[in-house]
């Protein structure tokens, strides 16, 4: 209770540690795991679909290892980026979405502790990838590794593959793996389904790598980063949006026809409002980063909605 002339004492900050760990949830931007989650969850719901079992130790450590890599690869990016002066010119970020975290150049983190934390998180990525070895043999070696150096490659100032109009197709390449391992794990083998199945969320998740670019285009040009957007500039850029968008269904169309897959599994098709929601908003204003924030958080919600809906029919099937 306040009293008149009590001496005035400034508040102390009861919560240091949960600041701290706020801080570090900010700077993994563990808030879009469900990128890297939802291939291996439905990579298992294959699995026990088409085997009729399922082992939940190896899901939960291919999750585990597929969590760390993409947050291995968030915090390795955004060192990468603060040292090619990337995010420090970039003024037409939309947070969450691009940018990176902002913690560094907001001085709430130092680079040198979030190359710390990157390094820690590849580690214990590692250690997950040694047990799964022990359990399911070397082959899970060439999936992680390959996923591990995608994810550095992708902005490494030497190879910087998302500066040669690469990093697109690094992307679809890392996620499409993570799928395709996921799977492996659980049956020791890789079959039509398997790949084909969790393709339109590989695809979604180049869509958004793709949407992200164009916020970051002018900073990306600045600095070299020279992306497939910045290449095409932002009406062609908008036009491969939308062609990427658009194919990610095509996989699960397709392996309905070929009888690859359940005919539920259209109804993955049901987050198409979605995806002609972001194709909308990136025609129209390609040029405006404002403006194309929402076409950022339709493309996430794509993928996600695609992700559950393609689960729920292997799981229910």
């Amino acid at each position: 209770m306040y009293r008149p002339g009590a001496r005035h004492r400034e508040p102390k900050e009861i919560f240091p540690l949960m600041r701290t760990v706020t801080l570090y949830l900010r700077e993994l931007r563990a808030r879009f795991l469900t990128v890297s989650v939802l291939p291996v969850i439905l990579a298992v719901a294959v699995a026990r679909h088409e085997t009729g079992r399922w082992d939940p130790l190896l899901a939960v450590l291919t999750l585990a290892g597929a969590a760390l890599l993409h947050l291995g690869a968030n915090t390795i990016n955004d060192w990468f980026d603060h040292r090619s002066g990337n995010d420090v010119i970039n003024v037409d970020f939309a947070s969450p979405f691009t940018g990176g975290s902002r913690l560094i150049q907001e001085g709430l983190i130092s680079p040198r502790g979030v190359l710390a934390l990157s390094l820690s998180l590849m580690a214990a990525a590692c250690a997950v990838g040694a047990a799964l070895t022990v359990m399911r043999g070397p082959l899970i070696l060439l999936f992680g590794a390959v996923g591990m150096l995608l994810g550095i490659l992708y902005t490494e100032p030497r190879a910087i593959l998302a500066g040669r109009g690469l990093g697109e197709l690094a992307i679809l390449a890392a996620f499409g793996l993570i799928a395709v391992g996921a799977y492996w794990v659980q049956t020791g083998t890789v079959t039509a389904q398997g790949i084909v199945a969790p393709l339109p969320l590989a695809l979604l998740t180049t869509a958004i790598i793709i949407i992200n670019e164009f916020q970051d285009m002018r900073a990306d040009g600045a600095t070299g980063k020279r992306t497939l957007v910045v290449r095409l500039g932002g009406a062609k850029g908008a036009v491969l949006f939308a062609a990427v968008m658009l194919g990610s269904y095509l996989p699960t169309v397709a392996g309905v026809a070929a009888g690859i897959m359940p005919r539920w599994t259209l109804l993955g098709l049901a987050s198409l409002p979605l995806a002609a929601r972001a194709i909308a908003v990136a025609a129209s204003s390609y040029d405006d980063p404002r403006r194309m924030a929402p076409a950022n958080a339709a493309t996430i919600l794509c993928h996600l909605a695609t992700g559950i809906a393609l689960t729920a029919v292997y799981l229910i099937v």
